[in-house]
């Protein structure tokens, strides 16, 4: 067995034409049509790293803990398909999140991994010579603000590694497939391998080369404008126009390398014996909802429903298929597990999706997405439900950790004073584990740029004759069957008692069988 797991970040689905977008995007379109195509595919845990222990261990993390490292219990995919099926695993990825201390553990679980320089605020070119009053006559205060100095400024850093990049050749994403290539062309004519190709765009900042930006011009000729807040739209129409753009000439990035992978597939006729497997992370809002990004917010669907293509060389006559089985993030790692002619760890939840590109059985009952701490998004795939906690700070709330690990940085002393050895969940595998008492003022995702979570209500949408969510509306019928396949999906994870009060749920309810 040989497989390409490509995976974007913070590609939207809508953004696909052949998600119904109104983008061109033709190679995407190319492997749709090599593909089984799942339409009812969502997130489960959220942002980055969090939406990757998804898919490495079979299960929602999002219950337990924020963003952090691969726990010494987990398993992950690369790990279980090295020792069990001697499977050699290749990482290649310029997401520099694996690099920082939250993100420890996850690229150290494959073979061999390489890591591509330069993307965001990577800590990669020095910025102690870098002319910040220049600087500020080409880049946008309201998306760049350099007044933090030039030791640890995020935006700085980003500007000073953007400006070492003028050929497209020395971005990174062309990098990144020059460095899949390179591994294609050592495992030529090998068995029994997955190359995992993950690229950070088309996450923001929308740094694009010029051919990519121009085919989407819209006249704008202000500073660089193209690194949103997560915050609420504040730009003018043209502004947000040429926002849009730019994540638009960085999905026709995505969508022309892309095709030169699908070329070598041709090419080699790797189609004959290689799996093909290309999603994302999380969706990111584009001025929808009046919110940029991703993780303040609810979890709408331009951010929770993601896409997701399965091309399968034993599945010819199923190719431009498209499946409306309800999926999620956590069945990645039994995939592949199957695949590979593994056993799928008991610790996960998730479910192969092989059985869905023979027939469009019946997926998950219901599906969650959410950030630690923060609201919940629970769907069957016809409704969503935003489902809003009694709390929004860190009242009663607590992480389960034995790396206690935030994005940039280990936790504070203030956090660790009182932190305590407690009882294995049953995913530790018999190992205790640390309680840490969340603070409000913790460096986690929403809360580490001194943010947190807003514009959270309880709502129901009909996604049938809602798809865009602007119209919520309230049905007890409908909201109790949900509620209780979420109960149900929580006491499956083992989440702890407290996670239940938050959302002020029974875990001794007893919850019957979803409909339908």
């Amino acid at each position: 067995m040989k497989v390409v797991f490509l995976l974007f970040d913070s590609l939207n689905r809508k953004a696909l034409s052949c998600y119904g977008g109104p983008l061109k995007t033709p190679n995407f379109d190319r492997l749709a049509a090599r593909s089984v195509i799942f339409d009812n595919h969502y997130t489960g845990s959220l942002p980055c790293m969090p939406a990757r222990r998804d898919h490495h261990t079979g299960r929602y993390n999002f219950f337990h803990s924020a963003w952090g490292p691969l726990e010494p219990f987990d398993n992950s995919y690369a790990r279980l398909l090295r020792e069990k099926s001697d499977t050699y695993c290749h990482l290649v990825t310029d997401h520099f999140h694996y690099f920082e201390d939250g993100g420890l553990c996850y690229h150290t679980t494959f073979n061999t991994w390489v890591n591509i320089r330069g993307q965001e605020y990577d800590p990669w070119k020095p910025t102690l010579n870098a002319d910040i009053e220049t600087l500020k006559q080409k880049y946008d205060p309201r998306h760049y603000d350099f007044s933090g100095g030039k030791r640890g400024n995020h935006k700085l850093q980003h500007v000073v590694n953007r400006e070492a990049m003028q050929d497209e050749a020395e971005f990174p994403l062309p990098r990144c497939f020059d460095a899949a290539f390179e591994f294609l062309d050592a495992a030529r004519g090998i068995d029994n391998w997955m190359l995992q190709l993950e690229c950070f765009d088309p996450h923001e900042p929308f740094h694009v080369p010029e051919r990519f930006e121009r085919e989407f011009d819209t006249g704008y000729n202000g500073l660089i404008l193209d690194w949103p807040h997560y915050a609420r739209v504040a730009e003018t129409d043209e502004e947000i126009a040429h926002i849009r753009a730019k994540y638009a000439g960085l999905v026709a990035m995505c969508d022309d390398y892309l095709g030169r992978l699908l070329d070598r597939f041709d090419e080699e006729n790797l189609w004959s014996d290689t799996v093909l497997i290309a999603t994302t992370d999380h969706g990111y809002l584009l001025s929808e909802h009046d919110w940029w990004a991703k993780t303040k917010m609810p979890q709408y669907q331009e951010i929770s429903h993601i896409p997701l293509m399965i091309a399968h060389p034993d599945m010819d006559r199923h190719t431009g298929i498209r499946r409306s089985a309800l999926t999620s993030a956590i069945d990645i790692l039994p995939t592949l597990a199957e695949l590979f002619g593994v056993d799928c760890p008991c610790e996960a939840k998730g479910q192969s999706l092989l059985p869905l590109l023979e027939e469009d059985k019946k997926g998950h009952e219901i599906v969650l997405s959410g950030i630690f701490g923060g609201p919940l998004l629970i769907t069957d795939g016809k409704y969503a439900f935003h489902y809003r906690p009694q709390w929004l700070d860190s009242t009663n709330l607590y992480e389960y950790r034995l790396l206690p690990m935030h994005m940039r940085g280990p936790f504070s002393v203030q956090e660790l004073r009182h932190m305590e050895l407690v009882e294995p969940f049953d995913f530790t595998k018999n190992i205790p584990v640390l309680r840490i008492k969340a603070r409000d003022d913790a460096k986690r995702v929403p809360f580490h740029d001194g943010d947190g979570f807003e514009d959270t209500d309880t709502r129901l949408f009909d996604l049938s004759a809602d798809p865009k969510e602007e119209h919520p509306f309230r049905d007890p019928v409908i909201e109790a069957r949900l509620i209780a396949g979420a109960v149900q999906t929580m006491k499956h994870h083992d989440a702890p008692a407290e996670v239940f009060e938050r959302f002020e749920l029974s875990v001794d309810e007893t919850v019957g069988k979803i409909d339908a």
